[in-house]
């Protein structure tokens, strides 16, 4: 159905769209809030469930008595968006009423994600001043670090691959293996 010159689509809020699951709308569904449009999720193969099962072992017990890290929950982003990520590291609070909408680090790993996770996702998380965000590409087999944070874009971007070290910008005495990472 083509929309006419005089039609205007709103897109969905975030508030509006955690009213709904609220409701009980989108039961069973694996959905994102990206830019007010309902995004269908990329299902969780093999690697991809490895390489967060790693990654979460990682990132808690490293971790655990200094932020909060959540696994594949939703992100209070901008007024129109509520991603999904693989991982956010946000200070230690209570979210039983809202999500986070800080983050010291947001983690995606990517397999057949990686466009959107390049392409919509990483500009969004930019423009949300989350300070780094890193991507776990596994069909490249390495790690993509994206840091200094302005309005839609990170200033430096990093390539990490097996046998080297990654430091994270919240957390510089932490040094991680990039093949930690990549299982």
């Amino acid at each position: 159905m083509a929309t006419s010159a005089a039609e205007v689509i709103r897109p969905l809020r975030r508030v509006e769209s955690d009213q709904l699951v609220a409701l009980g709308a989108f039961q069973d569904e694996r959905i994102e809030w990206l830019d007010g449009e309902l995004v269908a999720m990329s299902p969780l193969g093999a690697a991809h469930s490895g390489a967060v099962q790693q990654l979460t072992r990682l990132l808690v017990l490293a971790l655990e008595a200094r932020a909060a890290v959540r696994g594949q929950c939703p992100f209070a982003a901008l007024e129109f968006s509520e991603p999904a990520p693989d991982f956010t590291v946000v200070p230690s609070a209570d979210y039983d009423l809202d999500h986070p909408s800080e983050a010291y680090l947001v983690v995606e790993v990517a397999e057949s994600s990686l466009a959107t996770d390049r392409g919509r996702k990483l500009p969004l998380y930019a423009s949300c001043a989350v300070p780094e965000y890193g991507v776990v590409n596994l069909p490249e087999r390495c790690v993509e670090l994206y840091t200094a944070s302005s309005p839609g874009s990170y200033q430096h971007a990093a390539r990490y691959e097996r046998g080297q070290s990654i430091s994270l910008t919240a957390f510089p005495d932490l040094t991680f293996a990039a093949s930690d990472f990549l299982k």
